[in-house]
């Protein structure tokens, strides 16, 4: 049962829409397992730049099948435009080779509203959400009174629509926030469940029969371990489960499948992070400038959903090594190593110092405020690598710092990318 699953190892933004675009090219299906759009997948292929945020980006290639797992919250709307934008490009989507799960949550209008009721309400304690609506679809889901995406198919759903929105508007007039008018969002909706209709499924049940005869899976996370509503660093942290177990529940798969998965984690060489929280390789300054980009270039240290400029640092191998554990990774991919080029030393966090005690775990998972990182040194290299394409034509430097973070997780690192384009890819097993 080749189920493959690819998650990412930091606090998302990690690139691994391209990797996932790397190697979807032998998939047979491509399927988002959690999240909503609150998650931003960019791949470039030549001069066109395909950002989505729901649909796995792995749909680009012609033969792949694209399921939306019921781990899943969505908007219609978006879902929609991100469907015509893929058609202007060329891709083919129909309900042929867009499967959506009738088990995933929908996100309406009263969804984004509370959310950004919510999180003025916060004050200084805000968490950074990206204000889709993401957190209070979930927790319609959790409370059991939210709607799916198999209730459209019901002939009662536009009723229970505008009891949800009515229900809303009443924890919106106790924020202080304005309350909606039910009216435009049924009329809107009317629409939504006429064009997707055609695509819901029961994805569950497709998988399982997928894998059973032999074809291969591609199970695409959104976010990353930092972010999981478990294990990250609560309370910033996303509202569904970004780990590779979040795999099995958010696409209804039985542990049978997961039996010899390849559990790929994407890290980016350096590390980044969106929004509020603890950080503790942070760096500021010209330093921070060097490794974020201006915001000149699509691959540039600006969110793929939010805009907003990501905070930067040097990379944290004590929490990669807890992505690992977390994960059960079998290999790593890192990216943007062409970002490091020029740099005279790098830094790798290798533990915390903790009221003076040295450890080299995340203590109480990821209680991070009182680390500070303990780093190691090593040189940096100048050579141009954008052009590499194999393990040996990177630098000597730049193989001893990959190797490295090799030694300190205990698993191989399989590809480096090493620049934004889907054949910028070197790695010691091009598979």
């Amino acid at each position: 049962m080749p189920l493959h699953i690819i998650v990412g190892a930091q606090w998302g933004d990690e690139g691994k829409g391209r990797i996932v675009d790397y190697l979807a090219s032998s998939a047979d299906y491509v399927a988002r397992f959690n999240g909503g759009d609150n998650a931003g997948h960019t791949v470039t292929i030549g001069d066109h730049i395909f950002k989505l945020h729901l649909v796995p980006s792995g749909i680009i290639h012609p033969q792949t099948i694209a399921i939306l797992g019921n781990g899943m919250v969505v908007n219609p709307r978006s879902l929609l435009e991100e469907i015509d934008t893929l058609r202007q490009a060329g891709v083919e989507v129909t309900p042929q080779r867009l499967h959506l799960s009738f088990g995933a949550h929908l996100i309406t209008p009263a969804h984004q509203a509370l959310d950004a009721a919510l999180e003025d309400a916060r004050g200084k304690g805000k968490l950074g959400t990206t204000g889709r609506g993401i957190g209070p679809a979930y927790t319609d889901k959790a409370a059991r009174r939210g709607l799916r995406l198999g209730d459209m198919l019901r002939d009662d759903f536009l009723t229970r629509l505008g009891e949800h929105i009515l229900e809303s508007n009443l924890t919106l007039g106790l924020l202080g926030a304005p309350e909606l008018d039910p009216s435009p969002i049924l009329d809107a909706f009317r629409h939504y469940v006429e064009q997707l209709r055609p695509y819901i499924a029961d994805t569950s049940a497709e998988l399982d029969a997928a894998l059973a005869a032999g074809k291969t899976v591609l199970a695409e996370g959104a976010q990353g371990t930092l972010l999981d509503i478990e294990h990250g660093t609560y309370p910033f942290v996303t509202s569904s489960f970004t780990t590779a177990p979040g795999a099995l529940t958010g696409l209804g798969l039985g542990l049978h499948t997961a039996h010899g998965a390849r559990v790929i984690g994407v890290a980016k060489s350096f590390q980044t992070r969106v929004g509020s929280g603890p950080f503790p390789t942070e760096v500021f300054g010209p330093e921070a400038e060097r490794l974020r980009g201006t915001g000149a270039n699509p691959w540039d240290e600006f969110g793929t959903t939010t805009g907003r400029p990501r905070r930067v640092g040097w990379i944290d191998t004590v929490l990669l090594r807890y992505a690992v554990r977390l994960n059960g990774l079998t290999e790593l991919v890192l990216t943007k190593l062409d970002i490091l080029t020029g740099l005279e030393k790098l830094y790798l966090c290798t533990a915390y110092r903790v009221g003076g005690e040295v450890v080299d775990t995340p203590p109480f998972g990821c209680n991070l405020y009182a680390c500070e990182p303990v780093y190691e040194e090593l040189p940096g290299w100048q050579k141009d690598v954008h052009a590499a394409r194999r393990w040996d034509d990177l630098p000597a430097e730049a193989r001893a710092y990959v190797r490295r973070i090799e030694e300190i997780t205990g698993i191989p690192v399989r590809h480096v990318s090493v620049g934004p384009e889907r054949e910028q890819m070197a790695g010691k097993n091009n598979t």
